[in-house]
């Protein structure tokens, strides 16, 4: 499993530098105390430095669309379901897979239609569920992938669900955003394009559309498949002295 060690002036910062360098958020890692240095005012490291070793959690397997043995019918085929029904059915399924799966969580549908614009939230709650979420998510973005397969066969009917996990998107969402405004800042001050982490195609949005109005930098998704990442480059300023950040996908 991938990890990293990481020394700094107390634990708490030395786990956030790992997490940044990973990607990753507090409940997708393992921690480590290798040390926890001398400390001194404050509860700060005087002397030796506090080290962690983070580790990535183990995952399930990934199942990806192109794997599903399952297709996805054409939407253009498929009529919209009824809400009542789309929402009940969802939810009783992601609860029977989940026990199927061996996990005591419990699952609340938190509303909408299981269209484009208003998809079916269901939110999983319970105890050590970080299996769930996967490094970067890929396990819950599977399990949703597949959610809204065993769904839409079973009504005949095209729905959109989305899946979260104890709130996981909200705050992977603003971990990316907090980790691209560093790293945009970076490049800003050394001129010098940054390439980040390989992400899956809904991460790399999100991290276009935080960048999109800094004046700085651009970003440009590049690579294949899993390798897929995003690159953050300077930018040039405008003549008038004012500008927005591009992306390209």
């Amino acid at each position: 499993m991938e990890s990293v060690e990481v020394s700094a002036r107390s634990v708490d910062e030395a786990v956030q530098e790992a997490l940044v360098k990973l990607g990753l958020t507090r409940d997708e890692v393992d921690v480590t105390v290798l040390s926890e240095g001398h400390k001194g005012l404050l509860g700060f490291v005087r002397g030796e430095s506090a080290k962690v070793k983070v580790t990535v959690r183990e995952v399930l397997p990934v199942v990806t669309e192109q794997s599903a043995v399952i297709e996805r019918p054409a939407r253009s085929a498929r009529p919209a379901a009824k809400p009542g029904v789309a929402v009940a059915v969802a939810e009783e399924m992601l609860a029977q897979l989940l026990e199927k799966m061996g996990i005591d969580a419990d699952v609340n549908a938190k509303g909408g239609t299981g269209d484009e614009d208003l998809p079916i939230l269901l939110e999983v709650s319970g105890e050590d569920l970080g299996i769930l979420i996967g490094r970067r998510g890929e396990t819950l973005s599977s399990l949703q992938f597949l959610l809204n397969l065993m769904v839409g066969k079973q009504l005949d009917s095209w729905v959109r669900i989305v899946v979260d996990v104890e709130g996981y998107r909200a705050r992977r969402e603003e971990a990316l955003g907090t980790m691209s405004s560093r790293v945009a800042e970076r490049v800003r001050r050394t001129g010098q394009t940054m390439a980040l982490e390989p992400m899956p195609a809904n991460e790399r949005r999100l991290v276009h559309l935080a960048l999109q109005g800094n004046p700085y930098v651009s970003t440009e998704s590049s690579g294949y498949g899993d390798d897929r990442r995003v690159n953050i480059s300077p930018k040039a300023p405008s003549r008038s002295g004012s500008g927005s950040g591009e992306n390209r996908e």
